[in-house]
């Protein structure tokens, strides 16, 4: 008698075996794999559309295009960017019917500056163009501290307030944990966008922490 459990190749990182049992018609699997990833969905479904109701039906949608394109999946890229992507392109389609779609074939965000300019020495002052106000340092904050509910709380609340092409690459990024190849991949934008959103994005994720720690010392 076989007294180990069965292996679970979508814990332990095994996609061709997740993809072979999904292509096999596994409902296990296919259940694992919505109990993994359906909030995700969800989530970055809601930067398209107007509401959760549709967001979740945009998800149902994709499940659904996932079990009817398994077969023709070929692993060009990993199964997770490959369903992101069917996501994004579905709730781009329903965004633009509800006129909420953003384009992501530029960086849509104007000359808006990483960094308050504020933060940095003028003309006649000591040392222009240095710091006036520098990033506060969080060396001495424990770690319990930075990851608290009512921290956590913050730094999501302060990414849903983000211009939603700086949201939607922060929560790919460092939220769903894509690499950048990934990200560029689900949402089809350049290196470069990639880059300065996020760096745009994490900088006003900072700035809010920033503010809070500040005030609770």
């Amino acid at each position: 008698m076989d007294l180990h459990p069965p292996s679970d190749p979508l814990a332990e990182g095994r996609e061709e075996e997740l993809v072979a049992a999904l292509k096999a018609g596994d409902e296990a699997a296919f259940a694992a794999l919505v109990d993994r990833y359906q909030a995700s969905l969800v989530r970055l479904a809601r930067m398209y559309v107007r509401d959760r109701t549709t967001a979740e039906e945009v998800a149902q949608e994709t499940w659904l295009a996932v079990l009817n394109g398994i077969d023709r999946f070929e692993g060009r890229s990993s199964l997770k960017t490959w369903l992101f992507r069917i996501l994004v392109n579905r709730a781009k389609t329903r965004g633009q019917r509800e006129a909420r779609s953003v384009p992501f074939s530029s960086i849509g965000d104007g000359d808006e500056p990483a960094v308050d300019p504020e933060r940095f020495q003028g003309e006649g002052e000591p040392h222009p163009g240095g710091w006036r106000q520098p990033p506060a340092r969080w060396d001495g904050d424990p770690e319990e501290r930075l990851l608290a509910g009512e921290t956590r709380a913050l730094i999501l609340d302060t990414i849903e307030q983000l211009p939603p092409n700086q949201r939607a690459v922060i929560t790919l990024r460092d939220i769903e944990g894509l690499s950048s190849e990934e990200a560029r991949n689900v949402l089809d934008v350049s290196e470069t966008n990639q880059r300065v959103l996020l760096h745009r994005a994490r900088s006003k994720v900072r700035r809010a922490l920033e503010a809070y720690l500040g005030e609770a010392k």
